[in-house]
């Protein structure tokens, strides 16, 4: 099995478990997925390889060399397209993988840039949408906050709105204050700003 694409992609670090199962399902592995109880009492899905070869038209995700990586990030910015942060910046499919493959013919910006905190909400939304799970529609997909956080029509095919904001060095004591501000009012720093937002 070393020299399987499989052991190649499992060469990366994973935190998401998640993640590590489409890779593999990406290169056409078979994955059987049971639910078990963690000793917390909570259930868990546990996953491993199910009988059969591999599917052969499955190639898997392509790599972008580091170069590309990079060039990405600075033509971003070097910042998380959807909250801004600066820090464990990612290179990521504007329109899932799972849905479009590689990039659709034409597209003319594929990738976009998103800390590992927006990748994994994005990658949440996305196991949760009803697109991905039954059409797999790239334009639905174009359409959603997570392609385009600037210019969008819903989150995941929910009628919703996001704003991420992150306060940075001096603008820390603006959030502080606003906290203080919310815990008066025995409210959460986003609810103290939609209703501030309404005054």
């Amino acid at each position: 099995m070393a020299s399987s694409p499989l052991s190649k992609s499992i060469g990366r670090a994973y935190d998401h478990p998640p993640r590590a199962v489409q890779d593999a399902k990406d290169l056409g592995f078979r994955i059987k997925r049971t639910n078990v109880r963690h000793t917390n009492g909570r259930s868990i899905a546990t996953y491993e390889f199910d009988e059969g070869e591999p599917d052969p038209s499955k190639a898997g995700r392509r790599a972008l060399p580091k170069k590309e990586r990079d060039v990405i990030i600075r033509a971003a910015g070097e910042k998380c397209q959807p909250c801004g942060a600066e820090h464990n910046l990612q290179v990521d499919h504007r329109i899932p993988y799972e849905v479009a493959g590689e990039a659709p013919v034409g597209e003319k910006q594929p990738f976009q840039v998103l800390c590992g905190s927006c990748n994994r909400k994005k990658s949440r939304d996305c196991e949760r949408c009803r697109n991905r799970l039954e059409s797999s529609d790239p334009d639905i997909c174009r359409s959603c906050y997570w392609a385009d956080p600037t210019s969008y029509n819903h989150v995941a095919m929910r009628q919703e709105r996001r704003a991420d904001i992150v306060w940075i060095g001096d603008e820390v004591k603006d959030y502080e204050r606003l906290r203080r501000e919310a815990g008066r009012h025995k409210r959460n720093v986003t609810d103290e700003i939609k209703i501030s937002l309404k005054n």
